[in-house]
């Protein structure tokens, strides 16, 4: 018996030596995987980033694959969640220092000695070290030391941090799947809530879901789900964390989500954040990235990056440790100026529009063209080399050509029909088609752009680049530009009252003739009817949007100071200055048109516009704050006598179907309608907003063919009153129908200095239009006697 003790002692003392041994090697890093004390010290170094709304929304988060973990501080933690994890995987968890012996001791004799399920034993601290460091163990022996692996980790987790900073990283790196990482994103995901607005069953669910997320999750699996949350539940009211009574009463309730899809192509506002994430993350331009035919745009963002501060900011700016930022793994917090609900009723107003009707006339005029969806003036030669251009962008042409297949080879690919899926306004649709007949279907989708922004601070409110971004993903806001039409001619006008012209001034309504440095004639067509050989306000004409108004002022200018002022006014693009340029043949993007707009409410001062605030890290120090930068390009004087005429467009010229659909606040605008209807423009303000909207065809052959279909007023107009309807009708926004414009304090009117220029600016005389009165030609002057 002596010797049976003595041996079993020997066993039991080299055991505890051997033991003692294993963990001072695991410690060391002899045996199995030691993180260095960097790592100890930083154990969860990716994090996404977040686009934050100006009235506190996330908008959505740039992340690596499977990592879209935003990080979260302990103190803005429901306490229901905490309360539920230590009721469910750690009880004693401020009681130990990374080891449950107890528990231990019990899951040992359960298991080995009554041979019965031992439950977990498993800490939070060594759960958080198996999250952290442990792979999958590829062998028995591996298997054998993977939990004193982690017993060793949990030990210098606890050592080096607090209770609270271990539950806290622990569920900042739990994976809850639907790429929802970490509890914030799982709060979001899941519930549509922050961690700290969660219910306690909601709690209860997300812990539950900490035993297996895929087994236990309640999109795919909500009954199995609802149990486990039970469980939960139980272990609460166990441990005093809620009462019985709550827990019985909450164990009834069924399973409710508010399911959030995290994918940068769906949510709010998917074309903003792609361009905030093209811009912050822009290199410094080199002109051998750029091929030939992108000269301009090499000049464009090089101008970018050195005079726009959020242009390659993370290339630009750099940590403590000397690397640049990481959008996707810093956890830096990007607050815009973008307003959630401003947003929202944007994305409505376009979806309103095109499914409304817009969408439908077009394809009901395409609907017996053997050319649809381009216009009948085009050949089928020239229809075939758009459509093989169309074939070679695509990623199955990129694809078929790496694998080694021929033209031919392709070419019969790309008339072989298959399934697909594609896009429509009724919601995606499966299909069977060609990929050649699927690129003139997506074709056959008009598109749009619409931006709107305060003129005063720049402050960009809503910003819809397209229709869809999931399948057009090319942003109509600032990527693509388009000819502008007759959105060119307040530059015109103003560069006329700079030079001594008055809204009253008079002209002769004939035809005009144009003659360029070469002496080429050139005459412009004129659709407005009225009042020809007759004379006319220069206002007049810029209600009626009249070409031979706009041409006569074009002779008694420069085309070379027009350019130039088009500059001012925001426009980056090379444009030619010849005489034609007075009808809008340059292009421009809509964010340059709406920045340029901003000058005629903003007392003559353009504004550039802001699209982020700040830049915080993930511990909330402010890395960056950025300011509108602005460029006087007018005259106080000019820029009144512009909202005086650019407000009788909206009252009684081309935009008056503004009234017609229901906005009656204080507004001035200006519609646009370039050659054969390929685009149409509406650019319009208020006292608080500037916004400009942009609607056409992925190719310019892809129009209306009558003009009551494919102008301005039509296409574009309606969308940016639908907006204003809805932003001026929620009260939670603040915006008011009776905010009236301000002017210049010494704004003279040049045509009745005698009469009471605020009435007349809001009523016309009598009531009538203004500009429009019989009145108004007492005093108007005759620009033919001023020029000649």
């Amino acid at each position: 018996m002596k010797k049976i003790i003595k041996y079993a002692w020997y066993v039991l003392i080299s055991g505890i030596l051997l033991f003692g041994l294993i963990i001072i090697l695991i410690a060391n890093g002899k045996i199995g995987y030691m993180p260095p004390i960097e790592d100890l010290e930083n154990p969860i170094n990716k994090y996404a980033s977040q686009v934050l709304s100006a009235d506190g929304v996330q908008l959505g988060t740039y992340s690596m694959e499977k990592e879209n973990r935003i990080y979260i501080n302990y103190n803005d933690l429901s306490e229901n969640i905490v309360n539920a994890l230590i009721a469910t995987e750690d009880i004693r968890f401020y009681k130990h220092s990374g080891i449950d012996f107890y528990g231990l001791s019990r899951a040992v004799i359960k298991r080995f000695i009554f041979f019965q399920d031992a439950g977990g034993a498993s800490t939070i601290s060594q759960q958080l070290a198996k999250q952290l460091y442990s792979t999958r163990a590829n062998s028995r022996l591996e298997r054998l030391f993977q939990k004193p692996v982690e017993w060793v980790i949990a030990v210098q987790l606890e050592r080096y941090y607090t209770k609270e900073e271990i539950i806290n990283m622990y569920l900042n790196k739990f994976d809850f799947l639907h790429n929802a990482v970490g509890i914030q994103s799982a709060c979001w995901v899941y519930f549509g809530k922050k961690p700290q607005d969660v219910s306690i069953e909601e709690a209860a669910t997300l812990v539950g879901m900490c035993k297996n997320p895929s087994y236990y999750n309640p999109i795919s699996k909500a009954e199995r789900t609802i149990g486990r949350r039970n469980v939960v539940l139980s272990l609460m009211a166990k441990h005093d964390y809620i009462t019985g009574a709550q827990g019985d009463s909450l164990q009834k309730l069924p399973m409710i989500t508010r399911y959030n899809r995290v994918d940068h192509k769906d949510g709010s506002a998917p074309y903003f954040r792609e361009y905030l994430r093209l811009t912050l993350t822009a290199p410094k331009p080199e002109r051998k990235n750029y091929p030939a035919w992108q000269k301009e745009k090499y000049r464009e963002d090089s101008l970018a990056w050195e005079t726009n501060p959020l242009y390659g900011w993370c290339n630009k700016r750099k940590k403590v440790d000397g690397s640049h930022y990481n959008l996707y793994t810093d956890g830096l917090k990007i607050y815009t100026t973008l307003n959630s609900r401003m947003q929202n009723y944007a994305e409505e107003a376009v979806a309103n529009h095109f499914a409304g009707g817009l969408q439908d006339n077009f394809f009901k005029e395409k609907a017996k063209s053997k050319n649809a969806p381009f216009s009948s003036d085009l050949s089928t030669n020239e229809i075939n080399k758009i459509l093989d251009k169309s074939i070679k962008q695509t990623d199955r042409y990129y694809y078929l050509k790496k694998s080694g297949k021929s033209e031919t080879e392709i070419k019969k690919i790309f008339n072989t029909p298959v399934e697909m899926t594609v896009f429509s306004w009724a919601g995606s649709k499966d299909t069977i088609m060609t990929p050649l007949d699927s690129i003139k279907y997506m074709k056959s989708f008009l598109r749009t752009g619409f931006m709107v922004m305060d003129p005063r601070t720049g402050a960009v409110k809503a910003y819809v680049g397209g229709t869809n971004y999931r399948y057009f993903q090319y942003d109509m806001v600032n990527s693509g530009k388009r000819q502008i039409g007759s959105t060119i001619k307040p530059f015109l006008y103003s560069l006329a009252m700079e030079s001594g012209i008055t809204p009253c001034d008079e002209v002769m309504h004939v035809e005009q003739v144009l003659t360029d440095e070469l002496g080429r004639p050139y005459i412009p067509r004129n659709t407005v009817r009225d009042l020809i050989g007759e004379m006319v306000s220069v206002q007049w004409g810029l209600q009626k949007s009249d070409n031979w108004v706009t041409a006569f002022l074009m002779k008694q200018l420069s085309p070379y100071t027009l350019a130039r002022l088009l500059h001012s006014y925001g426009l980056k693009s090379h444009i030619e200055p010849v005489v034609s340029l007075c009808l809008g043949p340059c292009d421009a993007s809509v964010s340059e048109m709406v920045s340029g707009y901003s000058a005629f409410v903003n007392r003559g001062i353009r504004i550039e516009p802001l699209y982020v605030t700040r830049i915080e890290d993930s511990y909330g120090n402010v890395l960056d704050t950025f300011t509108p930068q602005t460029q006087e390009v007018i005259t106080d004087d000019a820029a009144g006598k512009m909202l005086y005429m650019l407000r009788s467009v909206v009252d009684g010229g081309t935009g008056l179907r503004v009234r017609r659909l229901g906005f009656n606040g204080a507004m001035g605008g200006k519609t646009g309608t370039t050659q054969n209807n390929s685009d149409g423009w509406f650019m319009g303000f208020t006292p608080s907003l500037v916004g400009g909207v942009w609607v056409g065809g992925e190719e310019r052959s892809i129009r209306f063919n009558s003009i009551a279909d494919g102008q301005g007023a039509t296409t574009a107009l309606p969308i940016l009153a639908d907006f204003l309807k809805k932003v001026y009708s929620d009260s939670i926004l603040g915006y008011s129908v009776s905010e009236q414009f301000v002017y210049p304090e010494s704004y003279f009117d040049p045509c009745r200095s005698s009469i009471a220029f605020e009435d007349d600016l809001l009523n016309g005389p009598d009531g009538q239009t203004p500009g429009n009165s019989p009145d108004d030609s007492h005093s108007f002057g005759k620009l033919d006697d001023i020029f000649h």
